[in-house]
């Protein structure tokens, strides 16, 4: 291996470039570099500012390594916690829907726990869902590009025992206090709630109870400061809203359920 892919010299370059995790950094690269010379584009990569998951072309996600395209939105740790919540609330053999799905991350995540079950996943962006089939497609899942429910099969409408809504929550205005490696290299779309964060969701929460089953449930992140807008909002929708919160993640999830 040439000196300047060895471990030391890799973690020198990341820590100049502003890496605070420069040593962990190196390691995953060299993990997952092929040759000396994919080794030392992918150290390129990320000391010109461009996210580690989309330099490896993974994330690790609830324990799966999800794979994740430049362009692509990154799952986050926090989001495990929403993982976690609809793995407790699941029947057995449900219907999921993972709207909004990204890399398709949530979607396989859950079901990677389950006995039986039909997974579909949408997404508004053409290389989320490259991605998420990819991600779905060893648990027999089914990813659609369209907008929110729009390209989903007209069968799965009241039939929906568990509706993943990893939808865009930050305000159109704090975009610009979002770290570079999201601002930059993630798609507007994923990131951008409208003026008070909650557009998009507003639009699921209308719709939801058209696709839940008798007793489904909906689940979505959200940030404190919206959690009294975003349950009124699931509850014009005809969900009785919940809300639970994890110190662990440091996240915030709702869950709207539809009466039985």
């Amino acid at each position: 291996m040439s000196t300047s892919t060895t471990e030391s010299a890799i973690v020198s370059r990341l820590r100049a470039a502003g890496c605070v995790f420069a040593e962990d950094e190196a390691r995953l690269i060299l993990a997952t570099a092929r040759t000396p010379d994919d080794a030392s584009a992918m150290v390129d990569r990320r000391a010109a500012g461009l996210p580690l998951e989309h330099v490896l072309g993974w994330a690790e996600f609830c324990g799966l390594r999800v794979a994740v395209e430049p362009g692509v939105f990154v799952p986050r740790r926090r989001t495990e916690f929403l993982v976690r919540r609809a793995a407790a609330l699941a029947p057995p053999r449900p219907v999921v829907v993972d709207l909004c799905c990204g890399s398709g991350a949530l979607g396989a995540a859950l079901v990677a726990g389950l006995d039986g079950y039909a997974l579909h996943a949408a997404d508004v962006e053409p290389a989320a869902v490259r991605c998420a089939r990819r991600n779905i497609a060893p648990y027999g899942g089914h990813a659609y590009e369209g907008d929110l429910f729009a390209p989903l099969p007209d069968a799965l409408r009241g039939h929906v025992d568990v509706l993943l809504a990893n939808v865009p929550y930050v305000p159109s205005g704090d975009l610009a206090l979002l770290p570079a490696e999201a601002r930059d290299h993630e798609p507007r779309v994923a990131l951008d709630g409208g003026p008070d964060g909650l557009d998009v969701l507003r639009r699921v929460t209308a719709e939801a109870s058209r696709w839940l089953a008798p007793g489904g449930h909906l689940l979505f992140e959200t940030s404190e400061r919206q959690v009294p807008d975003a349950v009124a909002a699931v509850e014009r929708g005809g969900l009785a809203a919940a809300v639970a919160t994890s110190e662990e993640f440091y996240a915030t999830v709702i869950v709207g359920a539809k009466p039985v």
